[in-house]
């Protein structure tokens, strides 16, 4: 069952907004301690932002929005569809997706990261067309000769 809007506490709202900016700072490759300068913050404040511990006022998630280029809206995309997913998956493929993302920033020439893009890219589209050919077939009734 998916949780209404209604059902989340403001506490629980300021943890998944902190949950989504620590998530989006490491994509981008940046340390607390660069994401607070860019803000005129310290680090520890970013930390407590991340914990949910300290609320984030509106200007300053535009800030944070606009340093990790994504839209303020983007901290509350799927709030209604949390439930949907179980908390560890949705964990144990945010670290996957970010120790990828670490490790191809780290790969300087652009032509390998290219190809690494591709490659998966054309694994995922494999899956996806195997997936829709294992996928049953619901067969239509014949037209009867008679």
């Amino acid at each position: 069952m998916t949780q209404g809007l209604s059902d989340f506490t403001a506490s629980d709202v300021d943890t998944l907004v902190g949950e989504r900016i620590r998530k989006r700072r490491i994509l981008a490759g940046l340390t607390q301690d660069q994401l607070g300068e860019a803000l005129g913050v310290s680090y520890q404040q970013i930390q407590k932002y991340e914990t949910g511990a300290n609320r984030v006022s509106a200007g300053r998630l535009y800030l944070l929005a606009e340093r990790l280029n994504v839209a303020p809206g983007w901290f509350f995309e799927g709030l209604t569809d949390i439930d949907a997913q179980s908390g560890d998956e949705l964990d144990a493929s945010s670290r996957f997706a970010i120790e990828c993302v670490r490790s191809l920033t780290r790969i300087r020439d652009e032509k390998v990261r290219a190809s690494i893009l591709n490659m998966v890219r054309a694994l995922a589209d494999s899956e996806l067309a195997g997936e829709a050919k294992s996928a049953p077939v619901e067969e239509r009734p014949r037209p009867r000769a008679d």
